[in-house]
């Protein structure tokens, strides 16, 4: 056997990492080659990658110049590159089109990353030189001073601070709790994926819509077409089966299963991850100093502490609790009515709620969907951003795409010149875990470029049979404005370090652009002119447009109420230190619920097993409460275009771009509102948004 070459040895390395080994992408825009990227390309590119940034690391750190802003607040921005685009490709398609094989990637790559970003956290010469820059001295400009700031308040929140024994600790919580958050993760997608309700023969089809009767049978299908249609626990499919099934015992057996997603006993039960979560967490506060999880994270959010974001959450709920009381009174005696007497459960308030909504407002969601076809909601959100910011999109037919039902769109300014390229992934499968959410397999910036974004948003729509229209409801519409908002959040963010791109914002700030875009979707103007059948093309009669609107605050006190008990539960848990003596994680959820009162017939949107949101990750965790918090901001900035009289004012819409839209972290969440709006905002337009006023 003869020794390798060199050149041969560099050769198979560059083969082993695929398209990785390539420094620049000559694809389209930049696009990643989804054709030629492999998954077992994936850990040496990984391997590759995090020994090149560990190298620039210690370079940083050990450099024998003084400490200045560019060689260590800068260098840290300019290193890292390689893993950014390994990590953008991959954690992407974990979460939109996984197998197998990429979750094996996953459990293992996961706590090596979070070591990695922990040494770099706890290395005490670097912390050391980014400690000794001084802004003054060097007369660093507002942007320079803020990455800088945001640099110092990361550090120390990850345990810079900390004795060497605390940091080490702090090291390992890390590498846990990414395991932990992975599994959690696995789990839910395998429960999801493991259930499917069977419907066979017209009995089973009962008071189900032409719509939905065709997405059950695209979904059967899909799982090899052993039944005639099923329904899965996609909420595209799930949600539109509880209002519609005239079944109650199918719609009960449906609820079950989606409502105990990760309790299940077996291998993909969550509770016991959970509970080694909320202890981990706890114990990484203290080390910190702080009295919970939940005082930690909220510490550095616009509420600021967990007493202020629960005096807005019971604000809410007070009288949320009061309409929701009504509307169940409402459909209870609706089922009397129809001569049942059976007590309302939660499996039958959705189907309930649509009979009242048909009864009271004269409106069918059977009505509405045939106006609400898939492209034309996303070219409704598309003429709005036009309208607003001056953007342009057109589509791209060759480029690379990791899914046939992936679309792509270049995205310029009126001007041509190039903003980014949007990708849009809008159906549910079974290689991707529910929900809707934004991500960037790119984002902007210009210390390394000039960078333009990749922009992508990740839907779970039904997909309609081969040669239908997918059609939405105005819920699922209202989806894709929310997720199109993040996207313009991404392609908008005009600055010049990468750790202040884009969405990477305060957590309760950061759904302000995704909430406000909601409200141009609720808009006489941009419904008349975007709601067409999908068949004629016919504009949405008059009359429907009316009673849609006039119906938008119907069954809002369920809907307040399903939300703010996962909000209230999320941050009861973090405040508490539960899990450090075993938490009985249904329990505590129980007695949490119950001393807010929990109407009987509603459930927490997200129980706590299958709370993706702050159990996949921190992202959410003592934060899902951000949502009502962003809603506040939203209300009252929607009504600065009210008050201009024109919802696409230019005044108004410039003041949005600059300082919420395009600013990205340039400035604290309060002074970018204040910037925006003159003053703080007001909990008033909320109330009236939810119909709870007074």
């Amino acid at each position: 056997m003869t020794a390798e070459r060199p050149n041969d040895a560099s050769s198979n390395a560059a083969a082993e990492i695929g398209p990785f080994a390539e420094a620049v992408w000559t694809t389209p825009f930049g696009l990643p080659p989804f054709d030629r990227i492999r998954t077992e390309h994936f850990l040496p590119a990984f391997e590759r990658a995090l020994t090149a940034h560990e190298a620039e690391i210690d370079a940083i750190a050990r450099a024998t110049q003084p400490p200045g802003f560019d060689n260590t607040v800068g260098a840290l921005e300019r290193a890292g590159l390689d893993l950014d685009r390994v990590a953008g490709v991959f954690f992407n398609l974990s979460g939109s089109h996984t197998n197998p094989d990429l979750q094996a990637v996953e459990r293992a790559i996961t706590p090596r990353l979070a070591r990695h970003g922990s040494a770099i956290y706890l290395n005490a010469d670097l912390w050391a030189r980014i400690s000794a820059v001084d802004a003054d001295a060097e007369a660093l400009g507002p942007e320079e001073r803020r990455v800088l700031d945001r640099y110092r308040t990361r550090f120390r929140r990850s345990g810079a601070d900390l004795a060497p024994e605390a940091k080490a600790r702090m090291a390992e919580i890390a590498g846990r709790m990414a395991e932990l958050g992975t599994q959690f993760s696995q789990n839910l997608l395998a429960d999801e994926g493991a259930f499917a309700l069977p419907l066979n023969g017209e009995e089973d089809l009962a008071g189900l819509p032409h719509f939905l009767r065709s997405a059950a049978a695209a979904a059967a299908q899909e799982r090899g077409g052993a039944h005639s249609h099923v329904i899965t626990l996609s909420r595209s499919l799930i949600e539109p089966f509880l209002v519609f099934s005239s079944r109650r015992d199918l719609r009960e057996r449906a609820y079950q299963a989606w409502s105990k997603r990760g309790e299940s006993g077996g291998d993909t039960d969550n509770r016991a991850i959970i509970a080694e979560i909320v202890a981990l967490r706890a114990e990484r506060a203290r080390l910190l100093g702080f009295d919970s999880f939940a005082h930690f994270k909220l510490a550095d959010t616009m509420a600021a502490t967990p007493d202020n974001a629960m005096d807005l959450l019971r604000n809410v709920w007070t009288p949320a609790h009061h309409q929701a009381a009504a509307e169940r009174e409402r459909l209870q005696a609706l089922v009397q009515a129809e001569g049942h007497n059976f007590a309302l459960a939660r499996h039958d308030w959705r189907h309930y709620a649509e009979k009242l909504r048909r009864a009271e407002h004269n409106l069918d969601e059977g009505e509405i969907k045939p106006y609400l076809p898939l492209d034309g909601v996303i070219e409704a959100a598309f003429d709005t951003a036009s309208r607003l910011f001056g953007l342009r999109f057109a589509e791209l037919a060759e480029v690379p795409r990791y899914h046939p039902d992936v679309r792509v769109w270049a995205v310029s300014n009126a001007d041509g010149s190039e903003v980014g390229t949007f990708i849009g992934d809008y159906f549910a499968r079974a290689s991707k875990r529910s929900g809707a959410w934004m991500s960037a397999f790119r984002s902007q910036e210009r210390l390394n470029g000039p960078i333009t974004p990749i922009i992508v948003n990740v839907m779970n729509f039904a997909k309609a049979p081969q040669g239908e229209a997918t059609l939405l409801s105005f819920d699922d519409a209202r989806t894709l404005f929310h997720e199109f908002g993040h996207a313009l959040h991404g392609l908008l963010s005009d600055v010049t370090y990468p750790l202040l791109s884009g969405t990477a914002v305060a957590g309760d700030f950061v759904e302000l652009p995704s909430q406000l875009y909601e409200h141009w979707l609720e808009q006489p103007e941009v419904l008349r002119k975007h709601a067409r059948h999908h068949r004629t093309g016919e504009p949405m009669p008059e009359d429907l447009l009316k009673r849609l609107l006039a119906a938008r605050t119907f069954n809002q006190g369920f809907a307040t109420i399903e939300y703010t008990s996962s909000a209230i539960v999320d941050m009861t848990l973090h405040l508490s230190s539960a899990g450090e003596e075993g938490l009985d994680v249904l329990a505590f959820e129980a007695d949490a619920l119950k001393r807010i009162a929990m109407p009987v017939e509603i459930s927490m949107r997200h129980r706590s097993p299958h709370f993706a949101h702050i159990f996949s990750g921190d992202s959410y965790a003592a934060g899902y409460y951000s949502y009502l918090w962003s809603e506040v901001l939203d209300a009252d900035a929607f009504d600065a275009f009210r008050e201009a009289g024109d919802i696409f004012d230019p005044d108004v819409a410039a003041r949005l771009r600059k300082f919420v839209y395009g600013a990205g972290n340039l400035r604290d969440p309060g002074e970018a509102y204040i910037g925006f709006r003159g003053r703080l905002p007001s909990i008033d337009p909320l109330l009236r948004q939810r119909g709870l006023a007074a």
